[in-house]
């Protein structure tokens, strides 16, 4: 009879439920779906999974609960599993999507997403998940509501250019825009410094945001934004999974001679940070002049500024990385010495 080796939880998570595949891993290595069940993405639903999942597995093989990082819906679950011991590992969603290209299934259903991540946990060797700092939590929450804030005041102000612009303005109408404009300034000014604060109260923390700040174009408020997005870079291993998970990864379809998609980023990924990298990259070509060659290079060849825009954005990014693995601040000849502009380029070149 055959051994079990190895036991997991594969969990697609949904705002209002988790599709849950349970595979085994036997001791001739060969691994086995075994059985599927949905319940309720709720703490009685997280009861009912456990009790599940306890009946249906051998008690003397551990159990890891594998799930992709969706947004905020998994963060209940994978935090209740981890205060009763459970062993929890969270991967980014670019890492369950390339995976399941390799498997034989072609149809995406939450069923089907499930077992993808059920193999992938029987398959790789995937770290635990550990609770990030709260401070990230945190500033994460507040970065991202003043960005809801910089929306609204925007809509605002567009609301204000065209009353002012059509005939015969409402002078009370315009009244009250302005008042709700002043109010948005107002709150987006507390963030700001409720920002700063969170940052101080943790020595590393303020200490990894300084050096950040030292890259062309990143400043206070874009490095606790990357730092909140990617909860202190808890899940990214190299640089390659941070663009990717911001979704600047250059996408492109070819097969042979007659198919040949045109480059494009994949835009599959964290939003916010994607939209956080726009300003710093814009300022970076306004304040250093290695940035600029770079711009000219790519627009030179490619006649796209976009295209060179998006290189410097994620050029940036993956500076915020590294100088997070290295603690040390941004050395503008490192970036010379290191072919890194040739680097930049060839990203762009298909």
């Amino acid at each position: 009879m055959k051994k079990v080796v190895k036991q997991v939880v594969g969990i697609d998570v949904a705002q209002d439920e988790l599709v849950v595949c349970l595979g085994k891993m036997y001791d001739d290595w060969s691994p086995r779906l075994e059985t599927h069940k949905t319940f309720s993405n709720k703490p009685k639903g997280f009861e009912g999974l456990i009790a599940w999942v306890s009946l249906q597995t051998e008690s003397n093989v551990p159990v890891r609960y594998v799930m992709e990082s969706t947004g905020v819906y998994h963060e209940a679950l994978a935090y209740y599993l981890y205060e009763r011991n459970h062993e929890v590992s969270i991967v980014l969603p670019n890492k369950i999507s390339s995976f399941f290209r390799t498997l034989e299934t072609r149809t995406i259903t939450d069923k089907t997403a499930s077992e993808a991540i059920a193999m992938f946990g029987l398959e790789k060797k995937i770290d635990s998940w550990e609770p990030p700092k709260g401070v990230y939590k945190k500033i994460q929450q507040l970065t991202r509501e003043r960005g809801q804030l910089i929306e609204q005041r925007t809509v605002i102000l567009n609301q204000i250019h065209a009353e002012k612009a059509g005939a015969l303005p409402y002078k009370k109408s315009l009244q009250r825009s302005q008042k709700r404009l002043e109010l948005l300034k107002k709150q987006e000014q507390e963030i700001v410094l409720e920002i700063k604060a969170l940052i101080k109260t943790e020595e590393d923390v303020e200490r990894i945001v300084l050096l950040m700040c030292t890259i062309p174009g990143i400043g206070i408020l874009t490095a606790a934004t990357i730092l909140g997005e990617t909860n202190g870079f808890n899940l990214i291993r190299n640089k390659k999974q941070l663009t990717s998970y911001a979704g600047l990864d250059v996408r492109e379809k070819q097969s042979g001679t007659s198919v040949k998609g045109k480059p494009c980023i994949s835009k599959r990924g964290n939003k916010v940070l994607r939209k956080a990298m726009h300003l710093p990259s814009l300022s970076a070509l306004q304040r250093n002049e290695r940035f600029k060659a770079i711009f000219t290079r790519i627009v030179g060849k490619t006649g796209l500024k976009m295209k060179a825009v998006v290189a410097i954005q994620r050029k940036l990014l993956e500076l915020t990385f590294t100088i997070y693995k290295t603690q040390t601040p941004y050395n503008k000849d490192y970036f010379e010495k290191n072919n890194q502009i040739k680097e930049v380029e060839a990203c762009v070149e298909k």
